[in-house]
């Protein structure tokens, strides 16, 4: 066991999956040294929920956002209702936003809409983002290019090397989760195996894309440990260095409430507009 403490930077801890057990898994979490989440938001109706998550449990952190595949049923009230929310409710990302073509019936259109406006609203708030892509990864990186200051990371990743270099020397991260433990996954290991280690950042997207380990079933923050050990094995280092790396990474991009010695660590640290 390894004495740094991990952090699952991106868990749907609000999700109706955890409903009957949520306490359980938390604890299970911890017990395997994950000590802090974050929690990105899927839709608008969420955002309550998980700012209840975050005042009642310790290491619980926010981000507030709209994905791509809920824009159907939102509108543009809603973006403005997401500035309106950061006011009075401490955020450490703006997410889980993005853009995802795998989908025929998604209106990319609307993604597209939804993405640039949430990315503008992350640097009115000097925020950082959380994306997600999919089929789409071109286009992001294309984005992103175009709207300098903006800093993040790239969740699930699961684009080509030169995207991810691309990306990195833009100053964002590669969020990378359970599919990295299988062994078929033989682009994204040699990606894990060679990248700069201070891009990297650790996730389990729970309770979604468990690790081979628990395939089929309902993925678990805890299985952040299974991630990092796979990532140690393929590249030939110990747990606690990539450990270590991975805390620093957290802490550069979310702020330094990420951590356990932290006095804000109990509470999520209030943002204002810049």
């Amino acid at each position: 066991m390894h004495s740094t403490p991990l952090i699952d930077t991106h868990v749907h801890l609000d999700d109706d999956a955890f409903d009957p057990d949520r306490d359980e898994v938390i604890a299970r979490a911890l017990h395997a040294g994950v000590e802090a989440f974050i929690v990105p938001a899927v839709e608008r109706r969420h955002w309550p929920r998980i700012a209840g998550l975050c005042a009642a449990r310790r290491g619980v952190f926010a981000a507030y956002g709209i994905h791509p595949l809920s824009v159907a049923t939102h509108d543009a009230q809603d973006l403005s209702a997401l500035e309106s929310w950061l006011q009075n409710h401490a955020a450490v990302a703006i997410g889980e936003i993005g853009l995802d073509g795998f989908h025929a019936e998604s209106d990319l259109d609307r993604q597209r809409v939804f993405f640039h406006a949430q990315l503008q609203i992350a640097r009115r708030w000097a925020l950082p983002v959380i994306v997600h892509g999919r089929r789409a990864f071109e286009e992001i990186v294309r984005t992103l290019r175009g709207m300098p200051g903006l800093r993040g990371v790239v969740h699930s990743f699961s684009g080509s090397p030169e995207q991810a270099r691309q990306l990195w020397e833009r100053g964002f991260y590669i969020g990378i989760g359970g599919p990295l433990t299988y062994p078929r996954a033989h682009r994204l290991r040699r990606l894990v195996a060679q990248m700069p280690l201070e891009y990297l950042l650790l996730e389990s997207d729970a309770p979604d894309q468990p690790p081979v380990s628990r395939r089929g079933e309902r993925n678990e923050p805890a299985c952040v440990a299974e991630v990092i050990a796979c990532v140690a094995e393929l590249r030939g280092e110990p747990v606690e260095t990539i450990a270590a790396a991975c805390l620093d990474n957290a802490r550069r991009l979310f702020g330094p409430a990420l951590t356990a010695d932290s006095p804000a660590f109990a509470a999520p640290f209030p943002r204002s507009k810049p």
